[in-house]
């Protein structure tokens, strides 16, 4: 099945669905083939200035999202506001050189966006320390594409695919945005769609449950896998690092809430013994396989 993600590695709502999104890789694995489509939020901070945000604004409703949701934030406010743009385009060019690292880039970007205080219109200094961390990625590559012809035509049509959701399940929730004249996906809508044609639309920020019952509504063959027994079991399985929220969430059984104190308590354990590697991340840290 294909899951196809509608996001922008400058959205609080989709960096904050990510532990939702890693049960859904740990769940269904190589059953569900993922597709990220870039929305591109704003070329330049201008727009997010012109609404009346500051970087001391962001930081203070970034503040929310961390004791909702559990993604890992900074407090620090940046020198000034930053558009999406290039973020955007970097990873459609490392979806145009890497393929199947584009997941990775995304995760990169986000930690890096919201955990740092890189400003990630800077190529140099930002983009490529950031994609730096992706393991098999030339980020020097990645960046110096950014501007290519191949690159933007790709990212134009990830623009004009997320600019699809007039008369669509997303609009009729409200959950779709209109902010430069067509009606777009906000982020994370997910698509899901059958081999044989059928979707089912989770437009914008939805529930780890609305998401699995779009599946089971979908196909019933896809092997299904049970919650995680260990948290060493999660980082195996998930070798470009995740967040403590993340692996809670991950060995959260059905109808319960994850335990973020006890996986924090396997992780450190984990950590004390030298079998994985702790690296700061804002208030938290991205936790990967020794």
């Amino acid at each position: 099945m294909l899951a196809t993600l509608f996001t922008d590695p400058g959205c609080p709502w989709g960096y904050s669905a990510n532990p939702d999104l890693t049960v859904l890789r740990w769940r269904y694995g190589p059953a569900l083939r993922w597709k990220v489509v870039m929305i591109g939020l704003a070329e330049s901070g201008q727009r997010y200035v012109d609404a009346g945000y500051t970087p001391e604004r962001m930081v203070a409703g970034y503040a929310d999202f961390r004791r909702r949701f559990g993604m890992p934030f900074q407090a620090a406010p940046r020198s000034h506001v930053t558009g999406t743009g290039r973020a955007c385009r970097a990873i459609v060019a490392t979806r145009l050189q890497s393929p199947g690292l584009e997941w990775a880039a995304l995760r990169a970007l986000q930690l890096h966006w919201f955990t740092t205080d890189l400003l990630l219109d800077e190529d140099d200094a930002a983009l490529t320390a950031a994609l730096a961390t992706v393991d098999g990625l030339d980020a020097a590559a990645v960046v110096a594409a950014i501007d290519t012809k191949a690159t933007e035509d790709a990212y134009q049509r990830d623009r004009a695919h997320s600019r699809t959701a007039a008369g669509g399940a997303t609009s009729y929730q409200g959950k779709s945005a209109n902010t430069d004249g067509a009606e777009r996906f906000t982020a994370p809508s997910v698509v899901f769609t059958t081999g044989t044609g059928q979707t089912l639309e989770a437009g914008g920020f939805q529930s780890l449950a609305a998401y699995d019952v779009c599946i089971a509504n979908l196909d019933r063959t896809l092997p299904r896998r049970a919650p995680a027994e260990s948290a060493l079991e999660v980082l195996q399985a998930c070798p470009e690092g995740v967040t403590t929220q993340e692996v809670a969430a991950v060995l959260a059984p059905s109808l319960v809430e994850p335990d973020r104190s006890a996986a924090e308590h396997q992780l450190l354990d984990l950590f004390a013994a030298g079998q994985v590697r702790r690296t700061p991340m804002g208030d938290d840290a991205l936790w990967r396989p020794a």
